[in-house]
């Protein structure tokens, strides 16, 4: 059902999908300031890191909760950003050969990776909306195998005969 919604109306599930982000990026908020506080084993300086971040984080989910285009725009950079550091990852790992084999894959996952990051920072919504739409069409192919293979009833034995 989520599926269809998504792939019928992606703007208002990015929309939904925004504002439950911004819900999220207000309690991240709130529990880096208040680790901020009650961290008594980290430095001073982490600790005033941590509350800097934390109001940081909390007007950011503020502010986009009060307006979702923003959400939007906000969401779509940090899953940009996201992908690019993604994508970096990946290439440093193939070139420093950190043991992931075959290296190959992470030199084009990593090309991958960063492309899409940059994609999705230059063409937010689009790229949302695609996103919405693969989501969704995963969703729907997801719940038509879960229901093909549910187990068959089985019929409980009859009760022998006192």
């Amino acid at each position: 059902m989520l599926g269809i919604v998504a792939i019928i109306w992606p703007g208002p599930t990015i929309v939904v999908v925004a504002i439950l982000f911004a819900i999220s990026l207000i309690i991240a908020g709130i529990f880096r300031i208040y680790q901020a506080f009650a961290a008594s084993f980290l430095s001073t300086g982490v600790r005033a890191l941590l509350g800097v971040v934390g109001v940081i984080v909390l007007l950011a989910g503020i502010i986009a909760l009060f307006s979702p285009g923003d959400a939007v725009w906000l969401l779509a950079v940090f899953i940009g950003i996201g992908w690019i550091f993604q994508g970096v990852a990946d290439l440093y790992g193939a070139v420093t050969k950190s043991g992931h084999s075959p290296t190959w894959f992470l030199i084009l996952s990593g090309i991958i990776s960063v492309i899409a990051g940059i994609v999705m920072i230059i063409l937010p919504v689009f790229s949302l909306q695609v996103l919405a739409w693969v989501g969704g069409i995963m969703l729907v192919a997801l719940s038509i195998a879960t229901l093909l293979t549910l187990p068959k009833k089985v019929e409980a034995p009859a009760e022998p005969a006192v």
